[in-house]
């Protein structure tokens, strides 16, 4: 066989989706949902100065880790995006796990804000795809965030502030999906993860053709 006599091989890079939209949009719900469907795709675990909350778990809901190991690792590049959040408190997506994973060809979710998205693809380029979760009207967003009991009428206001700027910077994306039905939202973001998936695969047989035309001269 031509493949076995060349050693060659088609792995193609994983996918990283990387997920934002405005508090109250559903963005973790629709996840959760697409992770049951792909329990082959991970969840990027990020890395956090604040201590852990009651029922956490080191390496399943956060890394947690010193501010100053949080900003050794800033010094030396190891994130691809970090904020500070509140409090000084710090928030950071590591770097070389990701990079790891997408080079064995394994999915990877990341769930940011447009900020950290627009910082991924400063540094992954075409590696990531950028979705945007939306509601599908202002009023619809508006009535999910004041339907939160937990929430005061202060940090409503300040998170409707803040879906403001988060939709100037729609355009950032190369996917939009309306969160009005939670199922069709994800089957929406099912079909991009399928369309990448299937992008990445012409591409590396593309590769494969090359190199088998090149072991052909």
């Amino acid at each position: 066989m031509v493949a076995d006599a060349c050693e060659l091989s088609v792995r193609s890079s994983g996918v990283l989706l990387v997920v934002s939209g405005p508090s109250g949009v559903g963005k973790g719900t629709v996840l959760e949902r697409l992770l049951e469907r792909h329990p082959e795709l991970s969840m990027s675990v990020s890395c956090t100065t604040r201590a852990p909350r009651p029922g956490e778990q080191e390496g399943r809901d956060y890394h947690f880790i010193s501010p100053q190991e949080f900003q050794q690792q800033v010094a030396q590049g190891g994130f691809l995006e970090y904020a500070c959040v509140h409090a000084n408190l710090w928030y950071g997506t590591p770097r070389k796990p990701i990079e790891e994973a997408l080079q064995a060809g394994h999915d990877i979710a990341l769930e940011i804000d447009y900020q950290g998205a627009r910082s991924v693809r400063q540094l992954l380029g075409g590696r990531a795809t950028l979705v945007f979760i939306a509601p599908p009207s202002w009023e619809e967003l508006v009535r999910r965030l004041r339907g939160r009991s937990t929430e005061t009428e202060e940090a409503t206001v300040r998170r409707m502030a803040s879906a403001r700027m988060e939709f100037r910077n729609m355009g950032l994306f190369e996917y939009i999906v309306i969160n009005d039905r939670l199922d069709d939202a994800v089957d929406q973001l099912e079909a991009i993860l399928i369309a990448e998936r299937h992008r990445l695969h012409r591409t590396a047989w593309r590769q494969l053709q090359g190199r088998l035309l090149a072991e052909d001269d």
